[in-house]
């Protein structure tokens, strides 16, 4: 059973990943799961330098998921570098460093700080952020934006370049064409979908930041619809995301026309999620008799 696939010329042992936020910086899971048996980690946001992320409240559970306004909590590309990158560096998986910045010089910084360590075989944009430069409009909700943004940082790596989407489009197949056209080599859809929660008895938001991502099996629906309609759009590989808590979602994400699928807010409830789902992925190949997880790739039949 062949289940290794390419992902914009990084190639994976198996279509399993972490998606970023939900799985620190991959070592505190160590104790928890076989890092060995993924297809990749993908670490938390990064930036150039420290950030502290949002104030207390951050994370609400909603039915179905949770919303959370963490606000890229994060050490910074520096120390990332020289306290988790050597520890990373001992397991058999490949390593995808997502990261951010507040403007495109910011993006550029931590793509070129980044491709330079020794050990991180991948970059995923985030480009969910606003910038600053532009009335703090978020990069990934215009195509111009988006453009220019993955083209400055293409010229700072040669790493594989995968680009994070935003759901809070009116077209996600017009940011996945603006986004290969500025040089991604593959995509990561989706990131977490805009939304909010009220206490009904002190009337005020749940979250210090009023709003936040939602993500969990709530979405799925919605980010599978949006890999289907991305894939038909672009001819760059996908990693698909959103709600995925069993093999048969992930499944569900290849047929869709995801290369890869992520895992998420299921480590959470379940630390071994990711090894977990690959054994759900294995039992559908078999029960299929499908001998090449690739053959799958973009399967449903409409």
């Amino acid at each position: 059973m062949n289940l290794s696939v390419d992902i914009g010329g990084l190639r994976l042992k198996n279509p399993v990943v972490t998606a970023s936020g939900t799985f620190g910086y991959g070592v505190e899971y160590a104790e928890f799961l076989d890092l060995n048996q993924i297809g990749a980690i993908t670490v938390k946001g990064l930036s150039p330098r420290p950030s502290k992320g949002n104030p207390p409240g951050r994370i609400w559970e909603t039915p179905c998921g949770m919303l959370n306004s963490i606000g890229l909590q994060n050490i910074g590309i520096e120390t990332f570098i020289r306290e988790k990158l050597p520890e990373l560096r001992k397991y058999d998986t490949k390593i995808i460093a997502n990261f951010y910045g507040d403007t495109i010089e910011e993006y550029v910084e931590a793509a070129e700080a980044l491709s330079a360590a020794d050990g991180v075989h991948a970059l995923e944009m985030n480009i969910s952020c606003p910038n600053k430069q532009a009335g703090w409009i978020a990069f990934g909700v215009d195509p111009v934006l988006t453009e220019k943004v993955v083209a400055a940082t293409r010229m700072a790596t040669r790493l594989p370049l995968i680009v994070k989407l935003s759901p809070n489009v009116t077209s996600i197949a017009d940011m996945a064409k603006a986004a290969v056209d500025g040089g991604a080599d593959a995509l990561s859809v989706i990131n977490t979908i805009t939304g909010m929660a009220i206490d009904i008895e002190t009337r005020r938001p749940r979250l210090s930041n009023i709003v936040g991502g939602l993500s969990g099996p709530a979405i799925r629906p919605i980010a599978v619809r949006m890999v289907f309609q991305a894939a038909r759009a672009v001819k760059v590989p996908i990693i698909g995301m959103g709600g995925i808590m069993t093999g048969a979602d992930a499944v569900e994400f290849i047929l869709a026309g995801a290369s890869a699928v992520a895992v998420g807010t299921a480590n959470f409830v379940n630390p071994a999620a990711p090894a977990d789902v690959l054994g759900g992925i294995k039992q559908y190949m078999d029960r299929h008799s499908m001998d090449d997880i690739n053959t799958m790739i973009a399967g449903v039949i409409c």
